[in-house]
């Protein structure tokens, strides 16, 4: 198991290209199941998870072309399905949250599909209901082998129906999508998730001749079509790792410039680092980040405490708070980080806590923050990352921490950023891969 070795208190100084988007990746890689023809991607991160997707897809059968190590050309002719009942399957599938989206298309193109519990992030439960529910409205049936911990699903003919979600899940909303665009008649999707993502697979999607409406609302019309049609595709640059450059920035005193972020696909991210005492400027649609000594968290108008909670898009991503409270701990004043969404992804501040962060775990969904202004800074120390984000948190730390720190597990950071080590190194990091 890969681990860093991380120097601390160095501050970085240059230009850093963003990966392409992790979470749109894995949902128009799932998108090229639903034709035979050719889908060309553009702007893939070279990221495990993504890698462990396209695997398991050309198990499947997809023949995937490497035009360079960013640019993929897939094409879903020859699909096995037998495969779907081998424990080879079984395994890769359980291991990678992402291939849940492989069921929409599936099932909307051969009416059956087979979905195993799926992993990823260990975050607190993360409910398949939404997925299920919505493709039993559409006419699908469903068992669950609890032997092979393994969902059986069957539709001889996807009917277009009224689903309302019952939440706005990304990846939900993106498999309902995916199964609607080739089911019979119309699908109306409530409440559905209209985040960047969304909106460019939705994009994609119409490319290939799917016929959707409400683009970037709640509220989307979808007519199914008999078939869909090859593509090019562009994916977004990752505002998750665009986020997390933001509060590595201040954390570590650095002049930097994150180049073409797509800044109308930001939404709230660059307010919310303001809020909490960011400098950052827009240069055409670059972000410049200035060197920052010192930075204060604002208080709401009344005086009160700052508050930052995650929210169902256009409010805040939840991927970006466990960024945002550790560029807190180094901050002047106090706020409170509230995890709506997921159970267990605060529990890694204990590692801050070891390192010298002024927090209080309130239970498992709030923590105060109360900063330290660089008054004290943060200590090295070993410590393991239990998700992507916390990882990545954890990394913040290590790098604006006086000596020297280990982290265990880095093969989760590496499920989401791409290269990190070396793209940091680059720009005056430290960071050794054992």
């Amino acid at each position: 198991m890969d681990t860093f070795i991380v120097q601390g208190g160095r501050s970085l100084k240059g230009e850093i290209n963003p990966q392409g988007s992790k979470n749109e990746a894995l949902q128009v890689i799932c998108a090229s199941l639903l034709t035979p023809e050719k889908v060309i991607i553009k702007n893939i991160p070279d990221i495990a998870d993504v890698n462990s997707l396209l695997d398991l897809l050309s198990c499947l059968g997809v023949r995937i072309g490497r035009k360079s190590g960013s640019v993929a050309v897939l094409q879903a002719a020859d699909i096995n399905l037998e495969y779907l009942r081998t424990d080879d399957f079984r395994i890769k599938s359980s291991g990678l949250r992402g291939s849940v989206m492989v069921v929409g298309p599936l099932l909307a193109r051969y009416g059956k599909a087979y979905m195993p519990k799926p992993g990823g992030d260990k975050i607190g439960r993360r409910r398949i209901d939404t997925h299920l529910n919505g493709f039993k409205k559409m006419g699908a049936e469903f068992d669950y082998d609890f032997s092979e911990t393994c969902f059986k699903i069957g539709a001889p003919s996807l009917k277009g129906t009224f689903i309302l979600l019952d939440e706005a899940s990304v990846t939900g909303t993106a498999n309902l999508i995916m199964a609607a665009v080739l089911a019979r008649g119309r699908t109306t999707l409530y409440n559905a998730a209209c985040e960047p993502y969304i909106q460019q697979l939705c994009k994609m999607l119409v490319s290939m001749g799917a016929l959707i409406r409400g683009i970037g609302s709640n509220l989307l019309e979808i007519d199914g079509v008999r078939e869909l049609k090859g593509c090019n595709h562009t994916i977004l640059p990752d505002m998750i790792e665009i986020g997390s450059f933001v509060g590595m920035a201040a954390m570590t005193e650095s002049e930097i410039t994150i180049k073409n972020v797509s800044w109308e696909n930001l939404g709230i991210i660059p307010d919310t680092f303001r809020k909490i005492g960011i400098r950052l400027e827009k240069s055409e649609d670059d972000i410049f980040i200035p060197r920052q000594k010192h930075y204060e968290i604002q208080h709401f108008i009344d005086g009160s405490i700052m508050v930052i909670a995650d929210a169902v898009w256009p409010g805040l991503t939840p991927d970006l708070l466990s960024v945002l409270l550790v560029t807190a701990t180094q901050a002047k004043g106090s706020v409170l980080i509230h995890q709506k969404m997921f159970e267990s992804r605060l529990f890694f501040v204990d590692k801050l806590i070891d390192m010298g962060a002024r927090i209080i775990l309130c239970d498992p969904h709030r923590a105060t923050v109360i900063g330290l202004d660089k008054s004290s800074r943060l200590r090295g120390t070993v410590m393991s990352s239990p998700d992507i984000r916390a990882g990545i948190a954890l990394l913040i730390a290590a790098m604006s921490a006086e000596g020297e720190s280990i982290i265990h597990n880095i093969r989760q950071i590496d499920r989401g950023y791409q290269s990190i080590d070396s793209r940091l190194n680059a720009i005056g990091a430290c960071i050794r891969r054992i």
